[in-house]
């Protein structure tokens, strides 16, 4: 895990969880990008699994929208332990393609307090065995930003989450962008403004 220090005290935590294949760098630059007065303590965790085609995994691919059940609870595990030892009561929680599967799953099962903030970009709301999805209010701040033309994991998932937070009473930013399967920096602003709350 990579760490970003606050500026001065930290007013709370900023967890970005990467996707498939990349590593605990990987979304270490947008710490800076999210909360560029360093408000925040900023941390990158790695996923456990090293699988092809090579890098980082936080579960072995099951379908998209439904992880392999045993990887997906034992990275779910890991990061419960993770986050529940920050000594922060603030919880700033995003993540990227399979980090925003398990970001998702951090801040809506059942049983899970929930952060003050949820980034989610370009993944889903994962369904896997033993989980339940918690939609009672309230709700975190919640930004999902989804590119219109992912061929990794299409659009309609980012719509179907939006559709499901919002049908729960959740009010939710949603921006889709004309790109593939990468975070838009024209998305940047929005992000941020769900992170400064």
């Amino acid at each position: 895990m990579r760490e970003r220090p606050a500026a001065g005290e930290a007013a709370g935590a900023l967890v970005l969880l990467h996707g498939r294949g990349a590593d605990e760098n990987d979304l270490f630059p947008l710490l800076d990008a999210l909360d560029p007065e360093r408000r925040l303590h900023g941390y990158t965790p790695r996923g456990p699994l090293s699988l092809p085609p090579g890098g980082a995994h936080w579960y072995v691919l099951g379908g998209i929208g439904t992880p392999e059940r045993e990887s997906f609870a034992a990275s779910y595990a890991a990061l419960t332990e993770l986050i529940d030892g920050l000594p922060y009561e603030r919880l700033v929680l995003g993540g990227f393609s399979q980090g925003c599967a398990m970001a998702y799953a951090l801040a809506l099962y059942r049983g899970r307090p929930r952060p003050d903030a949820l980034l989610a970009m370009s993944g889903f709301i994962p369904s896997a065995d033993g989980y339940e999805l918690d939609l009672e209010p309230p709700f975190p701040r919640i930004a999902i930003v989804h590119g219109a033309f992912d061929p990794v994991i299409p659009v309609q998932w980012g719509r179907a989450a939006r559709d499901t937070l919002e049908g729960a009473g959740a009010a939710v930013l949603y921006r889709e962008s004309p790109i593939e399967h990468w975070i838009d920096p024209d998305a940047l602003p929005l992000l941020r403004e769900v992170v400064a709350g």
